[in-house]
């Protein structure tokens, strides 16, 4: 793999080059470095995950969060992109497919890398945060060249994909809190 051309793509992809997302959309051999991309990053915000729960004394949840963050964080890019094929082409006759989306939101997707920087007291999650929004734009970039849609239906498609991967994600780390919780009170921790 070449990691100046990976680099470069990500440089394009995140300053929200037009050009860059019709390339992609239109390539099919940038689909694994576009997957790359969402691993990487998701392993690097599960680092800055892993280093949080370290600082706050819990190794377990601090593994936790190493593991089930970057999974959570490669199956929401699937559903984001599934979502928003569906809602896209069904609602305002889009005209992406799911290989070309695949491309373009896998590359959207590398501003989540800042999630490494979330274990700074204070700030690491407000560059967290600011990592993801910067992926929603990238996102919206990327839908609107792709799906072609004018601005305000890509909103809306956006919008829709990222309130249902918030809602998965909710009811994931509920249920995974809850059983944190239980083997806290089991194991004494």
């Amino acid at each position: 793999m070449d990691t100046t051309n990976l680099l470069e793509n990500i440089r394009r992809a995140v300053s929200l080059d037009r050009a860059f997302y019709q390339e992609a959309a239109n390539d099919e051999r940038m689909g694994q470095q576009a997957l790359l991309v969402v691993i990487i990053a998701a392993v690097l915000s599960g680092i800055g995950g892993f280093f949080s729960g370290i600082m706050g004394g819990n190794f377990l949840g601090a593994l936790m969060a190493l593991v089930v963050g970057a999974v959570m964080a490669v199956i929401g890019y699937y559903i984001w992109v599934y979502v928003i094929q569906f809602v896209g082409a069904q609602f305002f006759q889009g005209r992406a497919t799911v290989p070309q989306l695949l491309r373009t939101l896998g590359y959207a997707y590398a501003p989540t890398a800042l999630g490494l920087l979330s274990f700074i007291p204070c700030l690491g999650g407000l560059v967290a945060l600011a990592g993801w929004v910067w992926s929603l734009v990238c996102g919206f970039y990327a839908v609107r060249e792709v799906h072609g849609l004018d601005d305000g239906k890509t909103l809306l498609t956006v919008i829709v994909g990222w309130i249902i991967i918030v809602i998965i994600y909710a009811i994931v780390f509920t249920v995974l809190g809850i059983g944190a919780l239980g083997a806290g009170l089991v194991f004494g921790r």
